[in-house]
């Protein structure tokens, strides 16, 4: 009897693992860690958003200013970076996106001004509002409010931009993924690698237009340069589109779950979309800037509300992931291939 269960047990093992082999296994394990990935990316970083060093010029009379500046940088938890500035100057840097908002201190009175750019971010400006009204109450002074770049129409909240950057990222990433099932994650020469590179770019510059004018003419959604905004869509789908080849050649499919932790996992919930970078917890604020999501984001709110200005870095940090997803592609293909014939 206890032959027989043995013999069942270990007949019920063999065929356990001829329908799960261990390969099999183990990326259902990596697929369970990303998701656990994804789920502590977006809540740690959407859970509790707070105010960090949020630049804010402060307009006020000679002798004054110094105060207010003071005051404003000594709150707990420095949520404002207050520096001292001319209205004019002001008006000019929060139209350009270069400060989040501008208290202008009244001189004969107790109620102030703050200049805002709701383009920017309307979660920023709450914050900023609920932050300085507080402050300002506590010296017996009221505040009222004056937009210089308010939301369009079509642009609910703010996150337009940043649903169109995610809706270009996710082709990227998916038809680099595409060609990796169909023809090999791994291109079998240099020069089927560079084949594959170059098939990207039709489609990425369809994808980038597509997506202007779907968020642009066709639902009015924004009113941006159709053609800039063509141009910055065209980059981040090559992007998301070279760097996933370029994971796949050096990883095989599991490239593809490293993209997904990449542009993903982390990316989205660090782009600034749905919360402000300034808003958002030291790591997610930090990396951003620096992953194409982010970059695009911001790439995407200069040219709509901001008459493009500041949108150099931005567009310089998306060409470098598709540049370094293109050299990473041939570098690692030409290694491959020349240990192949070195092994045949």
């Amino acid at each position: 009897m206890t032959t027989t269960r043995s013999a069942r047990g270990r007949a019920a093992l063999r065929t356990f693992r001829d329908a799960v082999p261990l390969r099999s296994v183990g990326l259902v394990l990596g697929v369970l860690v990303l998701q656990l990935a994804f789920v502590a990316s977006y809540v740690g970083a959407f859970h509790d958003p707070t105010p960090h060093e949020i630049e804010v010029g402060v307009v006020a009379p000679d002798g004054v200013a110094t105060q207010v500046v003071d005051r404003l940088n000594g709150i707990d938890g420095s949520p404002l970076k207050a520096t001292a500035t001319s209205e004019a100057a002001a008006r000019s840097q929060v139209q350009d996106g270069d400060l989040a908002a501008a208290l202008v201190v009244s001189a004969d009175g107790t109620e102030d001004t703050l200049l805002v750019a709701s383009g920017g971010g309307s979660s920023v400006v709450t914050a900023v509002q609920s932050v300085l009204t507080q402050a300002e109450a506590s010296q017996g002074r009221t505040l009222t409010t004056e937009d210089l770049v308010p939301l369009e129409g079509g642009d609910a909240r703010g996150l337009t931009g940043f649903y169109l950057v995610v809706g270009w990222m996710v082709g990227g990433y998916l038809v680099a993924s595409l060609l990796g099932v169909a023809r090999g994650s791994r291109p079998a020469t240099p020069r089927r690698a560079a084949v594959r590179l170059a098939s990207l770019v039709p489609y990425a510059a369809a994808s980038g237009l597509g997506g202007a004018l779907v968020v642009g003419p066709w639902l009015g959604a924004l009113d941006g340069p159709v053609w800039v905004l063509a141009g910055i869509g065209t980059l981040v789908v090559l992007a998301g589109a070279a760097m996933t080849v370029a994971l796949q050649v050096l990883l095989g499919t599991v490239g593809i779950a490293v993209a997904i932790l990449l542009f993903v996992v982390i990316g989205n919930p660090s782009a600034g979309g749905a919360v402000p970078a300034a808003l958002l917890p030291t790591f997610w604020r930090t990396v951003g800037p620096w992953l194409p999501n982010g970059a695009a984001t911001e790439a995407v709110r200069s040219a709509v509300y901001f008459d493009a200005a500041g949108i150099g870095g931005p567009v310089l940090v998306i060409a470098a992931w598709a540049v370094a997803g293109a050299v990473l592609t041939m570098g690692a293909s030409w290694v491959l291939r020349r240990r192949d014939v070195t092994t045949g």
